[in-house]
C-alpha cells in the first residue's frame, strides 16, 4: 500500500515517520511545506488541489492520513483565512482526491469541536459546539470530509506531545528549570496524548486491515487532569525544582473559551479496533526518557 503523510514533520508525522520504518509491506511519502534537517521530505501545498492530485496520480497513492493543520488556537482569531485555508479548503481537498482514486482518508481532529461545558466524557455523537475559530473550522474540515464521500476515518484528539517540535511538556521542562514558580490553570481538565500512541493507534488500523471502518473516533491516552496536575508530573519527572502553583484560565486572559471539560470517551475506538490505551501518566515516562 502507498500512504502519503501530510504534515510529516509535525508532531504526530515525526511520530508515525519513526515508527513506520518497521512496518512491512507499505510505502511512506512523508509530505510537508516545511523541511527538517535529516528528514526525507517532499514538497506538498496541501491547499492545491492540482498539486495533491498530481503526488497522488504519480505515487499512486492507496491511503491519505492528513496531520496537517493551523492550531495556533489564540492567533486563529485573527487569521481567519489562512486558519479556514488550512482546516476546511485543505481536507476537502484531500477527501475530494481520495474519493477519485477510491482511496481512504484518515483526518485528524480536536476535541475543541466542542464546548466542553459538560463534565461527562464527551463521545462521539455528542452535539458540536465550538466556541472559536480554531474549533469552528476543525468541525468544517470534518464535515468536508464526510461530504466528499471518500472513505474517511476521522480521529478526535487531544492536548498532544511528544519530543518534537513545540508542547506543553517541552514548555513545562524548560520553565520549571528556569523559573522558581511557574503558575498553571487547574479549571481546564482533560486527558493528554502522546503522539507516539496516537500514531500506534493509525498503524494498528493500516496493519490489521481495518480501514474499511469509516467514522469518527476519539482517542486520547487514558487517565484525566487538569493541566496543573499535567504540569507537577512533568516537573516531577524531569527533576526540576520550581513550584508549581495552581491558578484560574481568568488569571491568563484569552479571546477563546478553552473547553474546561474535554475528556474524550474512548469506548468505540477500543471496541472497534481492538486496542488497549496507556495511562497517559506512563507515556509522559516514556516521552521523558526519549527527550
Amino acid at each position: 500500500m502507498n500512504i502519503l503523510i501530510t504534515g510529516a514533520n509535525g508532531q504526530l508525522g515525526t511520530s508515525i515517520r519513526k515508527m513506520a520504518a518497521g512496518l512491512e509491506g507499505h510505502r511512506f511519502i512523508f509530505t510537508d511545506v516545511t523541511s527538517a534537517p535529516g528528514r526525507d521530505t517532499v514538497y506538498l501545498d496541501i491547499t492545491n488541489q492540482d498539486a495533491v492530485r498530481l503526488i497522488c496520480e504519480s505515487e499512486r497513492v492507496d491511503l491519505l492520513v492528513n496531520c496537517a493543520a493551523y492550531t495556533q488556537v489564540d492567533k486563529a482569531e485573527d487569521d481567519v483565512a489562512l486558519c479556514h485555508l488550512l482546516n476546511v479548503d485543505a481536507p476537502g481537498i484531500l477527501a475530494g482526491v481520495a474519493a477519485e482514486r477510491g482511496a481512504t482518508l484518515i483526518h485528524i481532529s480536536t476535541d475543541y469541536v466542542f464546548s466542553g461545558d459538560i463534565p461527562i466524557p464527551i463521545k462521539e455523537d455528542f452535539p458540536a459546539h465550538p466556541t472559536g475559530v480554531y474549533g469552528a473550522t476543525k468541525l468544517q474540515g470534518e464535515q468536508a470530509v464526510v461530504a466528499s464521500a471518500c472513505r474517511y476515518i476521522i480521529i478526535r484528539s487531544a492536548w498532544l506531545f511528544s519530543p518534537y517540535g513545540r508542547n506543553f511538556v517541552k514548555t513545562m521542562r524548560q520553565l520549571t528549570a528556569e523559573r522558581p514558580q511557574v503558575k498553571v490553570v487547574f479549571d481546564q481538565v482533560g486527558t493528554p496524548t502522546y503522539a507516539a500512541d496516537l500514531a500506534g493507534l493509525i498503524l494498528h488500523i493500516i496493519s490489521s486491515g481495518q480501514l474499511h471502518k469509516s467514522g469518527i473516533y476519539h482517542y486520547t491516552d487514558e487517565g484525566v487532569c487538569s493541566w496543573y496536575d499535567f504540569a507537577c508530573a512533568i516537573r516531577d519527572l524531569s527533576g526540576t525544582c520550581a513550584q508549581v502553583l495552581p491558578c484560574h484560565s481568568s488569571e491568563f486572559p484569552s479571546r477563546v473559551h478553552r473547553p474546561a471539560f474535554s475528556v474524550l470517551d474512548k469506548t468505540k475506538v477500543r471496541e472497534t479496533f481492538g486496542i488497549s490505551i496507556p495511562h497517559w501518566y506512563h507515556s509522559l515516562k516514556k516521552c521523558i526518557e526519549e527527550i
